[in-house]
């Protein structure tokens, strides 16, 4: 009787680990999809989309490079997305060197400020400020200290970083100046069917994710 007992006991316990387990699973699934993770980037509900005309994909963006070089990349980002951070820091200086230095691509910033990430729209307004008072050349300047200092993203940090580069952005934040340009950028990004950050046309075509620089060489050299 004993024995019999003891293994009951046994089963009824492993079944409930079992279960247990199962619902841990799907718990940790429900939230990745809620937050949107995936391994190259953050990502939202959407639709994808085919090639789109780079007129379509622009609007009064910071662009850096030669204006009239034959490629074209758009590239929609959120100041606070790791796998942006990540794209940045391991992707574009390389990309930076072999296509834009070299007058063959274009490179123009757009904002998706994801609704996850409390510091992603502040930090956008707050590059759009320092665009309005030093130009596309302190904008890209700027660009870089967010994502290099993405870990320490804060808006007092935000403000002293914009201060130091002799920029006191704290009015136009306050004010709200660049609000609706960011939320344009962001709504434009949605209309192209961007599901996720970063989001990259290159030419109109969409490269979803932070892939490696052997990709974007792959569609920028089929691009030339």
């Amino acid at each position: 009787m004993d024995e019999n007992h003891t293994v009951s006991v046994s089963k009824e316990s492993m079944w409930k680990y079992t279960t247990m387990v199962l619902g841990a699973i799907v718990l940790i699934g429900a939230l990745y999809v809620m937050v949107g993770g995936s391994s190259t980037g953050n990502t939202i509900a959407g639709s994808a989309v085919g090639v789109i005309d780079n007129d379509d994909l622009t609007d009064d963006d910071a662009v850096k490079g030669d204006e009239d070089a034959p490629v074209t990349i758009v590239e929609f980002s959120d100041y606070e997305c790791p796998f942006c951070g990540r794209w940045f820091l391991q992707t574009y200086p390389q990309l930076k060197k072999e296509y834009i230095d070299t007058g063959k691509v274009k490179m123009v910033f757009r904002d998706f400020p994801l609704s996850f990430h409390k510091n992603a729209q502040m930090a956008s307004e707050a590059a759009e400020c320092v665009r309005d008072k030093g130009g596309d050349t302190a904008y890209w300047a700027f660009h870089d200290i967010l994502f290099t200092k993405q870990a320490q993203l804060s808006e007092a940090n935000v403000k002293t970083w914009a201060k130091e580069q002799g920029y006191d952005v704290t009015d136009c934040l306050a004010k709200g100046t660049f609000r609706k340009e960011v939320l344009a950028d962001l709504a434009d990004g949605q209309a192209a069917g961007v599901q996720g950050t970063p989001a990259f046309f290159i030419n109109g075509k969409l490269i979803s994710g932070a892939q490696p620089f052997a990709v974007f060489k792959q569609a920028i050299d089929a691009a030339l």
